[in-house]
């Protein structure tokens, strides 16, 4: 492919690693196209060094350690990117590892703080606990004091979610998390539900919906339509709220951006936080890289390096 034109606000990146996503094995399939004017491979997230900055960049200069957000084009050597969505990579970081943050931390910090307002004291229940965005959201819920509960599907993921601070530890495959999860909290429920499941968890969520709940579904990997009783949410005056983080403006993605450097970047500096890295694989092998994705084998991200 020819080099990516760098822009007045952009930066290109020398690529060290790239994130692997959901999205891309969607893209695969051709379920889910790039936004128009982004590259049309795959890739949401890379980390890398600046090499070249536009003329108009006043954040970043050539040398920089950087992670970035992007709407596609991340499996490359290159990538170009507005600064907006770049945020400086700290010292005390893996630069490789690096790249299993912005998509899943701008997914995260969306959802449960920008929209659903997640509180210190209240419950989220995290669906995909072991997963690159669970184990995200099990450290960041539990940094900003909430009581984190999760459902995994076997006793090792559950272990793995429990040793990032998960309280309540559901295996959906042995028990109804919606009963498990009322149990666990005295007939209280969640207040917020993180769901990449979709459809097929959408009457158990409502069920395990707490008074004045709010259930973010994020992805319908289950890949039925939801069934659920509309005047049980009501009854709750519950929230339903679906969301992508791909086709949003940009002055969206930016707020994002903003926000986990002012509110989340400081404790990955401390280490208080850290991205969870299940396997590197390279470019050459990125098939494998989807199957294990597709095989749900992993804990954590899955990174590609060129």
């Amino acid at each position: 492919m020819p080099e990516p034109l760098v822009g007045a606000h952009d930066i290109r990146i020398a690529v060290v690693a790239c994130g692997v996503n959901r999205a891309d094995i969607a893209q695969r399939l051709g379920r889910y196209p790039s936004p128009a004017g982004t590259p049309p491979w795959p890739g949401l997230e890379v980390s890398g060094t600046v090499t070249e900055i536009g003329p108009a960049v006043t954040r970043f200069a050539v040398g920089d350690r950087v992670c970035a957000l992007l709407g596609g084009g991340g499996y490359a050597e290159q990538a170009v990117v507005n600064e907006d969505l770049v945020l400086r990579v700290p010292d005390s970081v893996d630069l490789i590892d690096a790249a299993g943050l912005p998509e899943t931390v701008a997914t995260v910090w969306s959802n449960l703080f920008q929209s659903a307002r997640l509180q210190r004291g209240e419950t989220v229940l995290v669906h995909g606990g072991a997963s690159g965005i669970g184990t995200t959201a099990i450290q960041l819920a539990r940094l900003s004091g909430a009581r984190v509960a999760v459902t995994a599907g076997s006793p090792e993921k559950l272990e793995a979610c429990r040793r990032l601070g998960a309280d309540i530890l559901i295996n959906y495959r042995t028990e109804r998390f919606a009963d498990a999860l009322r149990d666990a909290t005295d007939g209280h429920g969640a207040d917020v539900i993180l769901d990449i499941v979709g459809g097929a968890s959408a009457a158990d969520n409502v069920s395990a919906l707490a008074v004045d709940g709010r259930i973010m579904v994020i992805a319908n990997q289950s890949g039925v339509n939801a069934d659920f009783d509309l005047f049980r949410l009501m009854q709750k005056r519950g929230r339903l709220w679906g969301t992508t983080l791909r086709a949003r403006p940009h002055v969206q993605k930016a707020a994002i951006m903003q926000g986990i450097q002012a509110d989340v970047w400081p404790w990955l500096a401390s280490g208080e936080f850290h991205p969870v890295i299940d396997s590197r694989f390279s470019f050459a092998d990125a098939a494998a890289a989807h199957r294990r994705m597709e095989a749900s084998e992993h804990v954590g991200k899955i990174l590609l390096t060129p």
